[in-house]
């Protein structure tokens, strides 16, 4: 049996010599170093910024330079492996990484740390579909759930815990321990990795059948995905097409993808299999990922971005109201790893999707500006429980028709998917937070010419000259004091609008479920489709 589940061969039952349980936790620990990277340097950026003598938005670039990087090395890891060897390349990925982690960490000047970024963002790029290719081998169908359940502790629970981290490491200790931190669990992984892994015969197969690299397709790759990643970080910043420099960029992504698809569908040997699209599962769980990046990353962008900026938290307490969804799903996850050996894929996707629109509903319900502590790490664990039973069971689905040749090109689009879906998340959240901000606040201020508003200013500037204040310094502290007021409330109305979005988006993405073929939970065949 494959990954991919189609193939009944007795080469296709191939097992690993090693424990796979052993072989999933060294493959799922480099795939975690990876994408804890994509966010624990966020609230590191001022302390990087100061400590190199960079403005804020030249630091900015720290997360763009890695971004753009792995970007473009997660749909060619299918190619990369064919050439390579699976368990060569993912060595590879390893230790440059973790090599680049320390060049990062010693970077005297801004210049050198954005290069060790690039670097270490092309080499983490091959990780994560990697380590979701290695178990979908290792693993019988009936147990492959729990085996992406693991995986999926990487790539759901990583980002929530990266900047609760990336803050205590940076206030008790240096910035630069951000990328310290890897080398020692680096290390780790390259001798485990070294040890336990190895690739399964098909792949010998694949790496005849290569007779050169396609260049033109790369080129167009590079040069799409890029544009795309630069686009989207500093669209909001620059005004979107305001900007002659984004409005270049985007129609250069534009061009770039599209005669990417182009090129690679008639592409003997394409550095990236476009033409997996053909495969309906395939497409739709790619869609899906596209969503559930989108989903799941801005709401992770959201709560702490309230939480800070409209109700005084530090960095540190708004990141444990995001950790405590993320300590909640470990447990989550390998419950829905055993379901998927009794429930259809397609139903837990929709049980997923239906939870997920529920849970951003509600959150649209208690949102405000007196919200506690613990109200706020309450909807955080509602909102982020529904993703635990989107990523296994949407990873499951993603394979269903495929061939075990082409498992690896399926995990890096898949990956490159959901990592574009969280990369737009975050563009989109960012820039509607801003404008239906403006929105809304032009709307209230109608509201203040009405006596009842006057009224309060007087009565806040009586209170305040009787705490000492002149009247002059009273009035004007309290229209002030009533103008921020107002803005934080058409804030709080913008995040509103956002969490009802995400929960149309979801409810849509909830029937979409159903066209999802079916497959035989728990047996070895797990390739029924109808």
């Amino acid at each position: 049996m494959s990954a991919a589940g189609t193939d009944t061969s007795g080469e296709g039952l191939w097992p690993p010599k090693g424990n796979p349980w052993i072989i999933a936790i060294a493959v799922s620990l480099a795939a975690f170093m990876e994408v804890l990277d994509t966010s624990i340097a966020n609230v590191a950026l001022p302390h990087i910024a100061g400590n190199l003598g960079a403005s804020n938005d030249e630091s900015t670039w720290v997360l763009t330079s890695y971004l753009v990087s792995n970007a473009i090395v997660l749909p060619t890891s299918g190619w990369l492996v064919g050439w390579l060897g699976r368990k060569r390349f993912f060595l590879i990925c390893i230790v440059f990484f973790t090599v680049s982690s320390l060049l990062c960490g010693i970077a005297p000047n801004l210049g050198l740390l954005l290069l060790s970024r690039v670097l270490q963002g092309a080499f983490g790029g091959g990780l994560q579909p990697m380590a979701q290719a290695i178990l979908g081998d290792t693993f019988p169908p009936e147990k492959r759930g729990l085996a992406f359940a693991l995986y999926g502790v990487t790539a759901i629970c990583a980002p929530a815990i990266g900047p609760t981290l990336g803050g205590w490491i940076t206030d008790n200790y240096s910035w630069r321990w951000v990328f310290y931190i890897n080398v020692p669990v680096g290390a780790l992984a390259i001798a485990l990795v070294y040890h336990l892994v190895e690739d399964p015969p098909y792949l010998a197969r694949l790496k005849k059948r290569l007779s050169g690299f396609d260049f033109i397709g790369f080129s167009l790759l590079t040069l799409g995905v890029g544009a795309l990643q630069i686009a989207l970080d500093k669209g909001q910043e620059d005004d979107w097409f305001g900007s002659h420099f984004i409005t270049i960029l985007i129609v250069i992504a534009v061009v770039g993808l599209v005669s990417l698809v182009i090129w690679e569908w008639f592409h003997k040997e394409p550095v990236v299999d476009v033409r997996l699209f053909k495969n309906f599962n395939f497409a739709t769980s790619s869609l899906m990922f596209l969503m559930l990046g989108m989903a799941s990353f801005s709401s992770t962008v959201l709560m702490p971005q309230l939480l800070q900026t409209l109700m005084g938290y530090t960095a540190q307490k708004a990141g444990m109201v995001i950790s405590a969804g993320a300590l909640v799903v470990l447990v989550v996850l390998p419950i829905v790893g055993k379901l998927t050996s009794r429930f259809q894929a397609r139903h837990l996707i929709a049980f997923g999707w239906i939870t997920l629109a529920v849970s951003m509903y509600v959150s649209c319900k208690q949102i405000d500006l007196l919200m506690s502590f613990s109200s706020a790490a309450s909807l955080r664990v509602w909102q982020y429980i529904p993703v635990a039973f989107l990523f296994v069971p949407l990873t499951l689905a993603g394979y269903i028709g495929l061939s075990a040749e082409k498992t690896n090109a399926a995990a890096g689009l898949m990956n490159f998917m959901r990592n574009i879906g969280q990369s737009v998340g975050t563009s989109a959240v960012t820039t509607l937070i801003a404008r239906r901000s403006q929105y809304h606040q032009s709307v209230l201020a109608e509201y203040t010419a009405a006596a009842r508003f006057h009224a309060a200013i007087a009565g806040l500037a009586t209170r305040l000259m009787q705490a000492g204040l002149s009247a002059h310094a009273a009035q004007q502290q309290a229209l002030g004091r009533m103008y921020a007021l107002l803005q934080a409330q058409a804030a709080v109305v913008s995040y509103v609008e956002i969490y009802w979005l995400i929960s149309m988006a979801a409810g849509i993405m909830f029937v979409c479920s159903f066209l999802l073929k079916r497959n035989e939970p728990g047996k070895s065949g797990n390739v029924s489709v109808h």
